[in-house]
């Protein structure tokens, strides 16, 4: 990811917004090759990181992060 991809301030507080701490989310697809999460698993978003990363702690016990406009998930 070049410093061109980043999220600026704006997206970043837009997706605190959009995600805070506690939503339920649902995976709808990760580009992870090495992620066993599938979509429509299902997890609570922990926090995001100033990169816009969304981490969301999976009902599955994975802690993988959720990269902005690469994966996708949805708000339940």
């Amino acid at each position: 990811m070049t410093n061109n991809s980043l999220p600026n301030k704006r997206t970043i507080e837009r997706l605190q917004k959009m995600y805070p701490q506690g939503t339920r989310v649902e995976l709808i697809e990760m580009s992870d090759p090495y992620s066993s999460l599938t979509p429509g698993e299902k997890g609570t978003v922990s926090m995001i990181d100033d990169m816009g990363t969304i981490f969301v702690d999976w009902d599955s016990g994975s802690a993988l992060g959720v990269i902005h406009k690469v994966d996708k998930i949805r708000k339940l």
